[in-house]
């Protein structure tokens, strides 16, 4: 069993088993819905996964999407992101070491990146202020590469 698919089983047991303690319906659509964003690379909204559901023939309400992305995200299942222009995006979160992101304001690609120096960061922060760090969330907006090289174009062409 690769390690992919021993990842999506094993969230799927920890779904299963929240879903059971909770007293919710473990429905096929809800673990569509995982399965999916299990098999995904890097950050999903809600509509595209939405429409991937429905060009995939599976047979989900958007409600349905939204309802299932809540519960997952309560179990620690998914993370939720929330970046430039209200845009919020899914990920993958079981096994998942603490990452951050830097986001391109013209076309909204997300780049994921680990600095241990930020750790370093975290525990002066906490020493000096004496918190108990639970989690933190660093997101770095700029214009990538592409973007940067059209924006480049355009004001060659305007001088």
């Amino acid at each position: 069993m690769s390690a992919d698919n021993a990842l999506l089983t094993k969230a799927m047991d920890v779904f299963r088993q929240k879903l059971e303690s909770r007293g919710l319906r473990k429905t096929p659509e809800r673990f569509a819905i995982l399965r999916e964003i299990y098999s995904s690379e890097g950050h999903l909204d809600v509509d595209n996964l939405y429409e991937h559901m429905l060009r995939n023939d599976y047979r989900v309400s958007r409600a349905t999407v939204y309802n299932t992305l809540e519960l997952l995200v309560e179990f620690d299942l998914v993370k939720k992101q929330r970046f430039d222009n209200n845009l919020t995006l899914f990920e993958k979160s079981l096994g998942y070491k603490q990452h951050d992101h830097v986001i391109c304001t013209r076309c909204g690609a997300v780049q994921e990146f680990c600095d241990p120096r930020i750790h370093h960061t975290k525990a002066m922060v906490a020493e000096i202020f004496g918190y108990a760090i639970q989690r933190h969330s660093l997101n770095i907006f700029g214009l990538c590469p592409e973007c940067r090289q059209k924006e480049k174009a355009s004001s060659a062409d305007t001088e």
